[in-house]
């Protein structure tokens, strides 16, 4: 269903590519997509487009990519556009005051959390990382906080015992897009209904780093397998094994008596890794060696060997 909006979108990784997508094909009145530049990714450091501007020119939009958006000459760009909304999907930056107040309705977000728990960076890592059973997606009125607007809709789904953090992301990107597009039919047929956050409820989900990805094997064995689940595919569970650094990513928790000290592995079956934790052990079942190359655990013992007493840190 096609709204009277004109749209500018603001959004820069995959996450958003549904969004765009969903507002393509319901035939809204995109005006602008405003991303992140080219920057360097994987080994090769190659020049990257990021997904977002990919997609829109798929889709025959035009792109802006803006080094600063704090600049009057940004601020004139939008202005120029004279945009009923700006619909921002995990842009990465936060908008001034002065950009806020350039659509003539509202500039609207879609954050991958229930509102107001999760405001921040990281809200689909940090959902699976702390075990929630449930997390969602959350249509709001943007102001200059950090994810504190007013709600318009939310939408929920349950986090499955073996979701990663990257297969809520792929649930969440569709289920924000389906948002999205629910949120402008409600405002069209009824205005803006926004409803104040109860921010004395908030909790957040700061941006992860690399080094956030070292396991604890203090930590209880149902814990270690949410941290490693919530670290997939990035930033990545990693401990090291005599030095050697090894990325974990997959894993089993073991409700059992362990006698061994959190991080030492624990007899077994040859082909299995089990590991004491500060409550039972962790059966780790994918794994990644200094070789690169992700294996199944039977796989990679084969060709390295890590004994029972051994201890990782």
């Amino acid at each position: 269903m096609k709204s009277g909006f004109k749209i500018i979108f603001m959004g820069t990784p995959d996450f958003a590519v549904p969004a765009l997508r969903a507002l393509h094909k319901n035939n809204n009145d995109v005006a602008l997509v405003i991303t992140r530049p080219d920057r360097p990714k994987g080994r090769g450091r190659k020049i990257t487009p990021p997904p977002v501007k990919t997609a829109a020119s798929q889709l025959g939009y035009d792109v802006v990519q803006p080094v600063s958006i704090k600049t009057g000459e940004f601020e004139n760009l939008l202005k120029r556009q004279k945009p009923d909304m700006i619909i921002v999907v995990a842009f990465g930056h936060i908008l001034s005051k002065n950009i806020l107040k350039v659509p003539k309705l509202a500039p609207i977000n879609v954050h991958a959390s229930l509102l107001p728990k999760y405001r921040g960076s990281a809200p689909i890592q940090w959902a699976v990382i702390n075990g929630e059973k449930e997390t969602g997606v959350t249509t709001m009125l943007m102001d200059e906080g950090m994810d504190t607007g007013d709600i318009l809709l939310s939408a929920k789904t349950d986090i499955a015992p073996d979701d990663t953090a990257g297969s809520l992301h792929d649930r969440l990107a569709g289920l924000g897009a389906d948002l999205l597009i629910q949120t402008l039919e409600t405002i069209e047929a009824k205005g803006l209904n926004p409803i104040p956050q109860d921010h004395a409820r908030a909790t957040y989900a700061p941006l992860l780093k690399k080094q956030d990805g070292h396991l604890n094997w203090q930590r209880p064995a149902e814990s270690l397998d949410a941290f490693i689940r919530g670290m997939t595919p990035w930033p990545g569970a990693f401990t090291f094994h005599m030095d050697k650094r090894l990325k974990i990513f997959k894993a089993s928790p073991i409700p059992m008596e362990v006698d061994e000290l959190p991080g030492t592995v624990i007899k077994s079956f040859p082909d299995e890794l089990r590991v004491s934790t500060g409550r039972g052990a962790l059966s780790v079942l994918e794994i990644q060696g200094a070789s690169g190359q992700r294996l199944l655990t039977k796989d990679f013992l084969r060709g390295y060997n890590i004994a029972p007493g051994d201890v990782l840190t």
